[in-house]
């Protein structure tokens, strides 16, 4: 029987630019249309302008264009218009849980309200795209912490991931997770495995892209921080904490949609290598624009479809306009004596849940102390929370690949045999609500080790679309080959949406 679930992330996300939009205060979380049980949300925290976050000690409410408060014991009373993001829990008392931790949900008006005297419109749901949500047992609850494979929209895109899952707890000799479908579309999983991989105390444990496994003994994070027009962005991407820059997908003041960001770290000599740590994920209205993009394909999106699925050329291409256009990977250049070299890529998650990864930079000679690296981020689809480097030499560490032990879906299908190993077999999760609980055995750790266990897994989904009407086939036509065409899109997509009226005071 499992047990109620909490999202004890508490990092569901409105960004105050929106609220500014819609005019909207009173905020609870409209479920999929799929989902039927009723959830809670609670706020539970604000970050502000100034870049302070605020946790509550319970309940803040929004009544008269203020957030209102305890934390610490005394009364906290914000105006609306200084918060930059709303932090929410979401609990369920049933079995399934609704829509999820780390978003900024008033971006395509997924919200509807909270707390407030006279409930106003609910705006339009214009769906957005997303992954399974993963939930790990911490021995009391299950805690949200995993978006596997975000991106894989069809299966010529399936891949692998991997997410470090820093909440799961052994329980009687065992590793329980859940799976579930919480969106509009239809999700397939491949595989699912743990990695139990111990390593020396006080170093921690993180993947690449490509699931190579680096350790980090003294990441340093940004002296400066700052974008082309000058804003200082140190102290928010300096800590994985509840500050997280998100730019609108509006132009600047010279009608550009991309930032450009330069951060500066100290580098000590003779050093050639360095680790780049990223908690940087895709935001809501990116996958809600790329959804967008598929529906202007219209009936003809499963040609489209049929074409990435049979064609590895197909596949590079996509990469490549999503690189290129800075959609769902970020060229990472490092500043020589000759100007900026191009030296890593940083690949996108989420939209819920954004994964820790390294990026390994090749440096060229330096003039001097510093290492200077430069990213450049098409508005309105990037989430930035954590950037730093780590100098130090990978050190070794020991792994052991925990199969599945046990698996049972929703429809008490068993899943055993279709996790277990990268092949034609897959779990189906065609409905939002599909889930599956998940076990893995415990090995014994190694004395003087700590334990970090991630999860491995691959697949692909694909999104429920309103696929009734002919392609647009000159807009895909500019948005497939015309530089920055989608984000140009993307900001006209924002300028048109749907907004919901004030309530009456």
């Amino acid at each position: 029987m499992l047990h109620r679930l909490h999202r004890l992330t508490a990092s569901l996300l409105l960004p105050l630019f929106m609220l500014e939009a819609t005019g909207c205060t009173h905020v609870v979380k409209k479920p999929v249309a799929e989902v039927t049980p009723v959830a809670k949300d609670e706020i539970v925290g604000i970050t502000t302008l100034a870049g302070v976050e605020i946790k509550f000690d319970a309940t803040g409410v929004v009544r008269d264009d203020t957030v209102r408060a305890t934390a610490h014991g005394a009364w906290v009373i914000v105006p609306v218009d200084s918060v930059q993001r709303w932090w929410l829990r979401r609990s369920n008392p049933v079995a399934t849980v609704g829509l999820v931790a780390g978003v900024t949900l008033l971006a395509i008006g997924i919200i509807s309200v909270v707390t407030y005297d006279t409930p106003p419109p609910q705006p339009v749901d214009p769906g957005t795209a997303s992954c399974p949500f993963v939930y790990s047992w911490n021995g009391t609850e299950y805690v949200f912490e995993a978006e596997p494979f975000g991106g894989a929209i069809t299966h010529g895109l399936e891949r692998d991931d991997y997410s470090v899952l820093p909440s799961l707890a052994a329980d009687g000799g065992r590793y329980r997770l859940l799976m579930i479908n919480e969106m509009a579309e239809t999700q397939m999983a491949n595989l699912a495995e743990l990695w139990a991989i111990d390593h020396a105390p006080g170093v921690q444990v993180l993947p690449d892209e490509w699931g190579a496994l680096h350790t980090i003994a003294a990441a340093i994070p940004p002296a400066i921080a700052r974008t082309q027009s000058g804003t200082d962005l140190t102290k928010w991407l300096s800590a994985d904490d509840a500050l997280i820059w998100e730019p609108a997908p509006v132009a600047d003041s010279t009608g550009g949609l991309q930032d450009e960001v330069v951060l500066t770290f100290p580098r000590p000599a003779n050093v050639t290598q360095a680790k780049l740590v990223t908690r940087v994920g895709t935001s809501l209205w990116g996958a809600h624009v790329l959804r967008s993009v598929l529906e202007l394909r219209g009936r003809q999106v499963q040609d489209w479809y049929n074409l990435i699925d049979s064609s590895s050329a197909a596949v590079d291409s996509v990469h490549s306009w999503a690189l290129q256009e800075a959609l769902y990977g970020l060229e990472v250049d490092v500043e020589s004596p000759g100007g900026w070299e191009a030296s890593g890529v940083m690949g996108g998650s989420g939209p819920y849940m954004a994964q820790t990864r390294v990026v390994m930079l090749e440096l060229p000679s330096a003039t001097d102390d510093s290492l200077r690296i430069r990213v450049r981020a098409t508005r309105g689809f990037w989430a930035f929370n954590y950037l730093a480097v780590d100098y130090s030499a990978d050190q070794p560490v020991e792994v052991d690949t925990l199969r599945l032990s046990r698996g049972v879906a929703s429809n008490s299908s068993d899943l055993v045999s279709l996790l277990s190993s990268t092949d034609s077999l897959y779990y189906v999760m065609p409905t939002t609500g599909d889930r599956a609980e998940l076990e893995f055995p415990n090995v014994p750790l190694r004395p003087g080790m700590e334990r970090t266990v991630l999860l491995h897994t691959r697949g692909f989904y694909q999104l429920h679309l309103q696929s009734t009407t002919e392609a647009d086939t000159a807009l895909l036509r500019r948005i497939e080959n015309v530089p920055g065409a989608t984000a140009q899109y993307s900001a006209m997509l924002y300028q048109q949406r749907p907004v919901a009226a004030r309530p009456a005071n």
